[in-house]
Formats: C-alpha cells, structure tokens, sequence
C-alpha cells in the first residue's frame, strides 16, 4: 500500500555516531519501501551553512539520504530551529526537496499541513525574536559570508545560551500556544498536522468551527526515535 514517513528532530552530529547508525538502518530498511520520505526540521544538531557538505559526518548523512532518493522514494526536507541554513546546495546534494514552512499538501488524500512547529510556540517570546532576527536574508547572507570555522564558533556559543535560556523557561513557554494552533488550522481550511519541534510525541484533536482536525507531533531521536506512518486509512505513530 502506497504510503508515506514523518520525522523530525533527529540533531544528528558526530557526538551521537549511534543515532546517526538507527538513522541509517531506518533508511536503508524502513524509508525505502515508502512512496516519500518527510523530515521536517532538524536533521541537523546545527548547520553552519552549504559549504560545510564535505566535512566526513555530513557526507555520511547525505550519501544515504541521497541513496533513499535514488531508490525512488521521494524525499523532502524542511528548516528546523537548528538547521535553518540548510540550503539549495544540501538539497542538491541529498537529491531532496527544500519545503517552505509551512506546507500544505493533499498527501494520500487528506489535505496536510506540514511544520517544524517552533512558530507555533509564540509563547517564547525571546526565541520568537530571535528566529525573526535570524531567518532574515540580509542576517543570513551576512554570517554566511563569514569564514566556516568562525560560523560554526558562533553557533556553538549561542547553543550555550539557549540551553541555559531553557533552564528559565516553563515546560508550558516552551509548548506550542493553543490559539497559534487553531489560527493555523483555521487559515488553511482545517486540514491535519503535522509537526515536530516540541519533543512531545502525541496525536491532540482539535474541534474548531464544528471541523474535527487533527495534530501530530513526531518524536525526536534523542531516545528511542520513531516515525508517523500515513496511508488512505490515516495516520499511525511508530516507535523505533
């Protein structure tokens, strides 16, 4: 039956050469009977810009990305909070697709909206400001023009700062914002949702305007790991 994957939030880097390992065996035995593959954000621990693609690690992730693409499963990659300079060049690379966030699909037959899900939580709204600073053009073209090892210095320190930021905040900060949800929903003619972000793995129901609509919210791989399967009958969360 034809059908297609959900995942987000895998931060891969070179310290967790075991996530990178479950990813791989995913892909390779998983991914590959699938019609298309969704990674909604966050592939990346952090990516300090294309012109790191050959550092040993990346080339790992995208040789197998580009090898599922190759197979013929359709692969698509979408911005997370941590990988947001991911460029045409990765995509390239990977033989994938670079979605907008948000995006709205008809995905075996049911109109879907795909996000990160970090605009959802506007209740942070210190990290709200921050994500407006840096996804503007002019902020982006400025610090990629800086060189690579400067870049990735950079984000290393501001990595430090988010955690400790964290460390201050409310679970519920923290969370996607109810109204936020239902805005979205409503703007886009109630479609279902899918999105990652908030590490908290659920399926909610939301009853807006008398329309049952749906949210799913994948799983990181810190853990266990896991993927949303999703068919003509629906959608099923599954555990690695």
């Amino acid at each position: 039956m034809k059908h297609s994957l959900f995942i987000s939030d895998l931060h891969l880097s070179a310290d967790r050469p075991e996530v990178l390992s479950a990813f791989a065996e995913f892909l390779a035995t998983t991914a590959v009977q699938a019609d298309a593959l969704y990674i909604l954000g966050d592939l990346f621990e952090s990516w300090a810009g294309d012109d790191d693609l050959d550092a040993p690690f990346n080339r790992q992730v995208v040789s197998a990305l580009a090898k599922l693409s190759d197979s013929g499963t359709a692969l698509f990659l979408m911005h997370g909070n941590r990988d947001f300079l991911m460029g045409e060049a990765l995509a390239d690379a990977c033989h994938a697709r670079l979605l907008p966030d948000p995006s709205l699909h008809v995905i075996h037959g049911a109109a879907t909206l795909l996000m990160h899900g970090d605009t959802l939580c506007t209740d942070d709204t210190a990290y709200m400001a921050f994500r407006e600073q840096v996804r503007d053009p002019r902020w982006q073209r400025d610090f990629l023009a800086q060189p690579l090892a400067r870049r990735k210095a950079q984000i290393a320190q501001l990595r430090e700062q988010s955690r400790l930021a964290q460390r201050r905040k409310t679970a519920e900060i923290m969370d996607v914002n109810a109204e936020s949800v239902i805005n979205a929903l409503r703007q886009r003619g109630y479609p279902r949702l899918i999105h990652g972000h908030t590490h908290r793995p659920a399926l909610h129901v939301h009853e807006i305007d008398s329309h049952r609509c749906e949210r799913w919210v994948l799983p990181d791989w810190y853990g266990q790991g896991g993927y949303l399967r999703c068919d003509v009958h629906g959608c099923a969360a599954i555990r690695i």
